[in-house]
């Protein structure tokens, strides 16, 4: 435990270290060292001690705490995030941004950003159809995704057919409209905003017996590139984790500066791998930064612009955007009522940690 000396912030962002199987890493918790994030013997006398951590796995890439203010240490939490009380924000008409290419959507409706990154509108005519079920595939291993897949759902009034990816996690995100979900013998009540997590080995089917559409999004993850669509719905449920849909809580906001977010669908409903959160984003730019997940992000409500190193594309309310792994890129929201959107991503936990 520390003594009367104060921590040091030697920078806000985390140290991005591959790791060496059987090497031990010695983090500076004090933040004095020279050699960060590693000890250097620097906080002897201020009654900090610094954090062994022996790597079991070669090449494991991990996230070193810098600002020392993690509660999950020597690995970063995202509390860098909550050292001032604004996001650290990048000027979008700066000369170097100024500079950077707008690109619109080619015909397929996908706007195609710097390695990989790209924003996609969905078109009705685009949809197959099943039923009383509109589907199509938004982000597949077509898109250069190697982690997530997402499929994009419209059911009209009715009942669809039954729906899924067999040993995949599953997780659903209804983007407007109110009916059900089916899960085995079980049905959860949905509306806009709801997040709800399929177990893999179970399926689905939407329950619409409203005027307007369904609509929702599902991300199955890991990757898979088509539906799998079932005669009958499967009888398996697990009983263990009997709560399913989870809705927007006020109460349940995160702070990250001036912007929140809400997890929705966690480790609470037993989804461990993959996870998917909603945040609300103010009038702002980002700076750019990446991470160590895929992640699919819908935008619900506002308009901005998403940017990566040398691109930038229009987004709206209905687009999806697909950032790969350690991407570069930054999302701004140029809405005077700010940007609302959900995202998934796996394999991780913490939408907040960034570097």
């Amino acid at each position: 435990m520390a003594g009367d000396a104060d921590v040091v912030t030697p920078r806000r962002k985390p140290y991005y270290i591959e790791l060496a199987a059987g090497r031990t890493y010695v983090w500076c918790s004090c933040g004095r060292s020279r050699s960060q994030p590693f000890c250097d013997g620097s906080h002897k006398g201020t009654g900090f001690n610094p954090i062994a951590y022996t790597a079991k796995q070669a090449g494991r890439e991990v996230l070193f705490c810098a600002c020392k203010q993690s509660k999950t240490p020597p690995f970063c939490d995202g509390s860098h995030n909550n050292l001032s009380s604004t996001y650290e924000e990048d000027d979008p008409n700066s000369a170097a941004n100024s500079a950077i290419a707008k690109v619109g959507a080619g015909t397929d409706g996908v706007a195609r950003l710097d390695g990989g990154c790209a924003v996609s509108t969905i078109d009705a005519a685009t949809l197959e159809h099943r039923g009383v079920l509109g589907h199509r595939q938004v982000i597949g291993a077509a898109d250069g995704a190697r982690h997530q897949s997402l499929f994009y759902l419209e059911c009209a009034r009715g009942v669809s057919p039954v729906a899924g990816f067999d040993d995949r996690h599953v997780i659903l995100f209804v983007s407007s409209g109110c009916g059900r979900v089916a899960i085995a013998d079980r049905s959860f009540q949905v509306d806009a905003a709801t997040g709800v997590y399929v177990r893999p080995g179970e399926a689905f089917r939407l329950e619409n017996d409203g005027a307007l559409p369904l609509k929702v999004f599902a991300a199955a993850c890991p990757l898979v590139d088509s539906i799998r669509w079932h005669d009958a719905m499967p009888a398996c449920f697990d009983p263990r984790l009997p709560k399913r849909s989870v809705g927007i809580d006020p109460e349940a906001r995160n702070r990250m500066g001036d912007r929140f977010f809400q997890m929705l669908v966690d480790k609470s409903l037993g989804s461990d791998v993959a996870t998917q959160f909603i945040g609300e984003i103010p009038k702002s730019k980002a700076a750019p930064h990446r991470h160590l997940y895929e992640e699919s992000l819908i935008v619900v409500r506002g308009e901005g612009w998403m940017w990566t190193a040398a691109k930038r594309a229009p987004v709206r309310a209905g687009d999806v955007i697909f950032l790969p792994r350690k991407q570069v890129h930054s999302l701004e929201c140029t809405d005077p009522a700010g940007m609302l959107v959900a995202g998934v991503i796996y394999p991780g936990d913490n939408p907040s940690i960034n570097y």
